[in-house]
């Protein structure tokens, strides 16, 4: 067993997450889509590919389906047959769990029998790219009533929104776009719906190797699911007991030596909400100010981070001007001499590239 400080493992994470170091790698061949790449605002998987790799965002081997907690993440095609069995429920505890809503409080009680009827309704419904509000009727119509409620918006009775979003790789759909023409297609050579889950513990150890060392209790809340529930399927075998400033957690047995020996990394990175960096749920040891966490990890609107030489110091906001700029706004929470500006300036062509257009400005509030 090994003690680290928390400086420790920012470094470690920063480096394991592709963060440290600019490389030339397609984007499927970073280490940071065995964990998924999460759709948080328009554009922002492209933005958190360019603060990682030099190479062109586009890559045929990525696909955008739903994965961690029913969000739309980027995945490599080439893993969805253990992805969507490594996502199955565990039981009926866990699937109860992750679709827990006040609006089906009957229906989340079905469990994993409430992911097998969405899942098929899915399959028997997606065969071609299609609105997602066609599909969200047509399905509704196909699960259990329990699944679905009435929605005062639209004055329609609809399948609750996890669980739709939660079925959706075990129904084989991908998703094509979002935001008002938002529509949905089968997912090519879509691997089969699984029955029970197969691999639970690959994916604990690749949380582990990138969001590490971490608990039972933060891989729980990654994945929408319980502490309890994470124990039970927690490898007897392959990890490694770290102390964190004193709290016991744990890391892949393979991970340790680059734990050790994780150098704080130099630099800036603007890094979007919702970037894997940010789903590590010990947020205390991300950012130990509190108001800081209040401005990074808000109700609504999550802003990108500012990070400085591997911690995460500030944040920042985009608006798109046009088909050929983008512009930032910078908060940082330190003071910031020219020199860094001037890096900050630098990187912002990055977030440009991301967004796919030419140009970018930086202003800081």
């Amino acid at each position: 067993m090994i003690s680290v400080d928390r400086a420790q493992v920012m470094a470690y994470r920063v480096a394991a997450l592709g963060l440290a170091e600019r490389g030339d790698q397609r984007p499927a061949d970073l280490p940071v889509l065995d964990l998924g790449v999460q759709e948080y605002s328009p554009g922002s998987q492209a933005v958190a590919l360019a603060a990682r790799t030099a190479a062109d965002l586009d890559d045929e081997r990525l696909i955008t389906v739903w994965a961690a907690r029913g969000a739309p993440h980027l995945h490599r095609r080439a893993d969805l047959p253990a992805l969507v069995k490594q996502l199955w429920p565990v039981s009926d505890a866990d699937a109860t769990s992750r679709i827990q809503s006040g609006q089906i409080r009957e229906g989340m009680r079905l469990g994993i029998a409430a992911f097998t009827a969405t899942a098929a309704a899915f399959r028997e419904v997606v065969t071609d790219s299609m609105p997602r509000g066609v599909a969200s009727t047509e399905v509704s119509r196909r699960v259990p009533r329990e699944l679905t409620y009435n929605c005062r918006s639209c004055g329609a009775r609809h399948i609750a929104g996890n669980v739709w979003q939660h079925s959706g790789l075990a129904g084989g759909v991908e998703v094509e776009s979002r935001g008002r023409d938002a529509t949905l297609g089968p997912i090519p050579d879509a691997p089969p719906q699984p029955d029970h889950n197969e691999g639970i513990a690959d994916l604990i150890t690749a949380y582990l190797r990138l969001l590490g060392p971490a608990t039972p209790a933060e891989l729980g809340k990654y994945l929408g699911s319980t502490t309890t529930e994470m124990k039970r399927v927690w490898p007897a075998s392959g990890l490694a007991e770290v102390r964190v400033g004193g709290r016991k957690a744990w890391l892949p047995e393979s991970s340790v030596d680059d734990l050790a020996k994780a150098e704080t990394p130099e630099g800036v990175r603007l890094v979007p909400g919702m970037d894997p960096l940010l789903q590590a749920r010990d947020r205390d040891l991300l950012v130990p100010d509190k108001a800081q966490q209040k401005e990074v990890w808000r109700i609504l609107g999550n802003p990108g981070v500012l990070l400085l030489d591997g911690e995460i110091l500030g944040v920042w906001r985009s608006k798109m001007a046009g088909r050929k700029r983008v512009d930032l706004s910078i908060t940082s929470f330190v003071p910031l001499p020219p020199a860094r500006r001037k890096q900050i300036e630098a990187e912002a062509a990055e977030v440009a590239r991301g967004r796919g257009v030419p140009d970018a400005t930086v202003t800081f509030d």
